[in-house]
């Protein structure tokens, strides 16, 4: 019995100190977290591109978190995913983003369509849907009591990165949301690998991308004239490049060494572009593109870099505070 007694105690002393190791930090709360429903359509690419509204209704969600100690209307800041669903990074970056009193919305694009992750096979979702996603959630955001409609930004990571890049497109804004002006669009390790008709027409904010030069899992150099081609006509872009960084640089739970994302797809190889109007096409072959076509490669690095996920929060907050007119 006494053996019994002293198994019990030691197991319970365990216990607690693990509880003690794992309370979190006050200043990882939020003074008010909200879930809110977006109604939206699961599209195909195709459907996005020309505006054919006869998709799927489809509902999905989102979680709101309002910051401690703020007053009055508030600045968000819209989160989207990348292919593994919400994580810990949109999860650091929302909680980042309340500590500069700014409220955070993380819109999961993947539940409410039956989706784990797409890394496998990117066809289960088409990669414009998220675009369509973030315009609802502007709307969801526009409406709320809490919330300044005109200063909600957009941030995304890798495919929600690249929702993020192209929500900037005004003939996507026009085509599908007009109200749906974001303050500024900020992908993070966004795919530059297609190119749209009309894609320098986007909205007169900032548009800053965050890109590892190490990321073999959506490369850099095809975003590299892209840029080029927005600020020859005019536009506020900017493509930052982050030394060392890999693709996902800012996950604070990724692997610290450069780790294989096994059977993730990669189009790093491919060169797309829509034409006719509303159709991806490979522009090696001139057919419809296929996550099936060899271009298409597997098993890239995904990898965390402190010095780099410092540099871009430093960046970001800078930009925010800015288009927010933060004291």
């Amino acid at each position: 019995m006494t053996r019994i007694l002293r198994a019990a105690c030691v197991v319970l002393g365990v216990t607690t100190a693990q509880s003690a190791m794992a309370e979190p930090s006050v200043t990882d709360l939020a003074a008010r977290t909200e879930l809110r429903a977006v109604e939206t359509l699961t599209l195909s690419d195709q459907q996005f591109l020309i505006g054919d509204k006869n998709g799927k209704a489809t509902t999905i969600a989102g979680e709101l978190r309002l910051p401690r100690g703020a007053t009055g209307k508030l600045p968000a800041v819209v989160l989207l995913h990348g292919s593994g669903g919400v994580g810990p990074g949109p999860e650091m970056w929302a909680k980042y983003f309340n500590e500069m009193g700014v409220a955070s919305y993380v819109l999961d694009s993947f539940t409410g369509r039956g989706i784990v992750s797409t890394s496998t096979n990117q066809a289960l979702l088409g990669r414009l849907n998220m675009i369509l996603d973030a315009y609802h959630a502007f709307d969801v955001l526009a409406d709320h009591p809490r919330i300044d409609a005109a200063r909600i930004a957009v941030i995304g990571f890798s495919r929600g990165g690249q929702s993020a890049l192209y929500s900037a497109m005004t003939r996507f804004q026009t085509m599908w949301n007009p109200r749906a002006k974001f303050a500024a669009h900020i992908p993070l390790y966004a795919s530059c690998t297609t190119t749209f008709m009309g894609d320098t027409d986007v909205s007169a904010v900032p548009i800053r991308q965050y890109h590892g030069l190490a990321d073999d899992y959506v490369t850099i150099g095809p975003c590299r004239p892209y840029f080029e081609r927005l600020r020859a006509a005019g536009r506020d872009a900017q493509l930052i490049e982050m030394p060392e960084a890999h693709h996902a640089y800012d996950n604070p739970l990724g692997p610290k060494t450069p780790t294989i994302a096994r059977g993730s797809q990669s189009t790093k190889e491919c060169t797309l572009k829509e034409e006719p109007r509303g159709l991806i096409i490979n522009a090696a072959t001139g057919q419809p593109f296929s996550y099936q076509d060899p271009c298409v490669r597997t098993d890239p690095h995904i990898g965390y870099n402190e010095a780099a996920t410092n540099a871009t929060r430093k960046q970001v907050t800078a930009l925010l505070r800015t288009v927010f007119k933060l004291e």
